[in-house]
């Protein structure tokens, strides 16, 4: 909204408000007093009601009274009826049967004055009071009622008495129907919508201006009423009260949209003249119309502008000596691995050196994708199709501006006109691009300015666009490009473009980014060669110690089950001795890549020295455990391993411990050595086959009922705590109840059966839903620890 707009919808605000707020005052306070009469009224008029139900009600108990103190009731009911006193006497003998009843006595059941809900619905014919007859010596005879009438001379005496309309609801259950009314046919269904919508006593409002209340039934009253009085409000009151607001706003619209022309001119102005100045004119001034508020805002404006002009041309001139402490800035971030603080700082530096007002740090990953690792002040320049911009600047390599700086190593600046269309890069008018490679190598520019695999196409901003060309891979589209990133700024203050000596300041910051990515680089590979075998590729004995302890935390902390599995290939010095450390080598990177592919990707692979390993499987019971083990054992006896400069494939197999935490151990030391003695056990059992370690003696188990089919956990995982100790076998191994079922592998025993069916079932109930057995080549993750000492196996 314009300045204009929004000063005259303040005067419509400060001059229609009042008028508004006086409006809904008086319709407000008109209403509330009305609404607070006519419930007044309604008040008395159901207090009235109830003391003329209550006193019939009174009247019929002494009739019924009367009659049952009597020894010949049908004289009595006979001379009360004649007397008006009540319209009609009913009496009972103990099992209910009538042996009197008054002559043209209305259709029973009689609606009960006690009764504090009707037991049937339907219309009320009649009220009637009962009472007990007893004799002389209190024995029960029978029952006495004596009964009203209810008929529309009744209605209209309630109505006279209460002064207000009077409607019976017939049975009272629902308010769509009634008996008799005094209500006017003009109102009656508006009444009744009304009371059908009531809870309660409360009193509504109908819509042809009446207010309507319900009572009863109830102690004393059983009667369904529905009460209204006409409302006393004016006619046509909030008609013309509306009228009133709408003369007053066009008067308004009119008188602010005067006053808005006349003081927003000066204002104009001064907003050109500010687009100007933003877009790097500072010779723009402001015409001094006045010497009110405006005019000396247009004087402080032109004066702004001209010292702006003087401070940027010393902005310029201190340029060069900025430039000298750039050698010490570099010394100073090439000495910390943060690399998103090294980038913030060389980027911060490079705009307060260039006079930058935005820009962006982009390294290349995977894919040949230019993704920026830190900005600023990027926000509003993106497309107006995309005004919130992207949550992180990607770029393909050889695309745009940035994009094609990475695929030829070239620097790039220049101006960007309003009416060339953005590729995905942030809107600006001046831009500059720096290229950074690894420290010690140089970028190869490329000779045609297209570089190998792309495709050229002219008229894109910034020049030339790249991109790439037939069905190349990614990863070779990133391997193009000849940098590790691009610096990129945009738009210099003051409006003109960047110059060379912007180029060298920008290449001096690039050469110190090169050099913290690689810092940070080398750094990270460092740190995963102390975390990981050299041979195999695993989890060094270092990181063992420190994720088993890990993991066992947080098995203890969810509740959840730890297997561990100590693996040892079987007579693997007679592999060295007979083939050499060489092949012995082959064998044990390829059994890795083997265990990698038979695990999940939350599984982890140890290699703990020489031809012992250690898998730690996450959320996974015994029986789990030995699944894996018999698909590892199988995926190393059923394919023998195949060692260049040899006639036949090496045939290997493997032992396999088990151990479950908590049932073999409290802590990742003690699960460990379980399996390592369980290890043993398969050992001692022939080789080739896997143990289950036995459950410590000291571990207060419980048993826990088990249904007669497997049934898994509600989230599929296994718990600690279940009881998995079952009688030993014989072959000394103790195999777990979670496990039954599951055959142990032993060559030289029993052929031993798969254990995982084709549907998968096997997996699922080791490991639940997340337990998807990756590909080739992946599963578990690498990482580092010392090798321990072979203990003879």
């Amino acid at each position: 909204m314009t300045l204009r707009g929004r000063l005259t919808a303040a005067f419509l605000v400060v001059v229609l408000g009042p008028v508004l707020l006086g409006a809904f005052f008086v319709a407000s306070t008109v209403t509330a007093v009305d609404r607070t009469r006519s419930t007044e009224r309604l008040a008395v008029a159901a207090s009235a009601v109830r003391t003329s139900v209550d006193a019939l009600c009174q009247q019929l108990r002494a009739a019924a009274d009367a009659v049952a103190l009597t020894g010949d009731p049908a004289v009595v009911a006979g001379q009360l009826v004649g007397r008006g006193l009540a319209a009609a006497v009913l009496v009972s003998d103990v099992s209910g049967r009538a042996t009197y009843v008054s002559p043209g006595a209305p259709s029973t059941p009689w609606r009960d004055c006690s009764e504090p809900v009707a037991a049937t619905s339907g219309p009320v014919r009649a009220l009637a009071a009962r009472v007990d007859r007893r004799d002389a010596a209190g024995a029960l005879l029978g029952s006495v009622a004596a009964a009203q009438l209810v008929d529309p001379a009744f209605v209209a005496r309630l109505a006279a008495v209460s002064g207000v309309a009077v409607t019976l609801l017939d049975g009272g259950a629902s308010a769509a129907r009634f008996t008799h009314t005094t209500e006017s046919r003009e109102v009656r269904d508006g009444v009744l919508a009304a009371a059908g919508h009531s809870t309660g006593e409360r009193v509504t409002e109908t819509t042809k201006g009446r207010y309507v209340r319900r009572i009863g039934p109830s102690v004393g009253q059983p009667l369904p009423l529905v009460l209204s009085v006409p409302s006393t409000r004016p006619p046509g009151l909030h008609v013309t009260l509306a009228g009133v607001v709408v003369l007053a706003g066009l008067l308004a619209v009119l008188t602010a949209w005067r006053l808005a022309r006349v003081t927003t001119r000066p204002l104009v102005e001064l907003a050109g003249a500010v687009d100007r100045v933003a877009y790097g004119d500072l010779t723009a001034r402001v015409p001094v119309r006045g010497r009110d508020e405006l005019g000396r805002l247009a004087e402080a404006f032109n004066r702004m502008t001209r010292e702006t002009g003087s401070y940027v041309a010393a902005l310029t001139s201190s340029r060069d000596q900025l430039r000298g402490h750039l050698a010490v800035l570099g010394d100073t971030l090439a000495s910390t691995h943060d690399l998103q603080r090294i980038l913030r700082v060389i980027l911060h530096s490079a705009i307060a050196a260039t006079g930058a007002r935005a820009g962006a740090v982009l390294l290349v990953e995977t894919g040949g994708v230019l993704v920026a690792q830190c900005s600023e002040g990027l926000d509003g320049r993106w497309p107006a199709s995309d005004p919130d911009g992207p949550q992180t600047l990607r770029v393909p390599v050889g695309v745009g501006v940035v994009g094609a700086v990475a695929a030829t190593g070239e620097p790039q600046r220049g101006r960007v006109e309003p009416t060339e269309t953005p590729t995905g890069e942030p809107r600006c008018r001046t831009y500059v691009a720096v290229p950074f490679a690894t420290p010690g190598t140089t970028s190869t520019p490329g000779t045609s300015g297209t570089p190998p695999g792309m495709t050229s196409t002219p008229g894109t901003p910034g020049g030339t666009t790249y991109t790439l060309g037939g069905e190349r891979p990614a990863d070779e589209a990133g391997a193009a490009a000849a940098a590790l990133g691009v610096l990129a700024l945009y738009d210099r203050v003051g409006a003109a473009e960047f110059d060379d000596d912007d180029l060298v300041t920008l290449r001096t910051f690039a050469g110190h980014a090169a050099v913290a990515v690689e810092n940070v680089r080398v750094h990270e590979e460092a740190q995963r060669l102390s975390l990981t075998d050299p041979l195999t590729g695993l989890w060094n004995y270092r990181y063992l110690r420190e994720s088993i302890r890990r993991e066992v935390e947080r098995a203890s902390r969810f509740g959840r089950m730890l297997s561990v599995l100590a693996l040892d290939l079987d007579r693997f010095k007679d592999v060295n001795d007979t083939y050499g450390h060489a092949a012995g080598d082959t064998v044990l990177a390829e059994f890795a890549r083997r265990v990698r592919g038979e695990i999940r990707e939350v599984d982890l692979a140890f290699r703990q020295g020489g031809e012992e390993f250690v898998l730690l499987l996450p959320e996974t019971d015994a029986r789990g455990a030995a699944i894996v083990a018999e698909r590892l054992g199988a995926a190393v006896r059923e394919t023998p391993i195949a060692v260049e400069a040899y006639a036949g494939p090496i045939v290997v197999t493997v032992s396999v411990g088990i151990a479950v935490y908590p049932d073999h151990g409290s802590t990742g030391r003690e699960v460990l050595e379980a399996a390592d003695d369980a290890l043993y056990v398969a050992k001692a059992a022939g080789r080739d086959t896997y143990r289950v370690a036995e459950v410590r003696p000291d571990v207060p188990t419980r048993e826990i009922p088990v249904p007669a089919g497997a049934v898994s956990p509600t989230d599929g995982l296994p718990r600690a705590g279940r009881s998995v100790q079952v009688p030993r076998e014989p072959g000394g191994h103790a195999r777990s109840e979670s496990a039954a079922g599951v055959p142990e592998s032993n060559r030289s025993g029993p052929a031993h059966a798969r254990p995982e069916p084709a549907d998968g079932t096997a997996d699922a109930a080791r490991a639940g839903p997340d337990a998807a057995r990756p590909g080739p080549g992946g599963g578990a993750s690498s990482g580092p620890h010392p090798p321990r000492q072979s203990r003879g196996r």
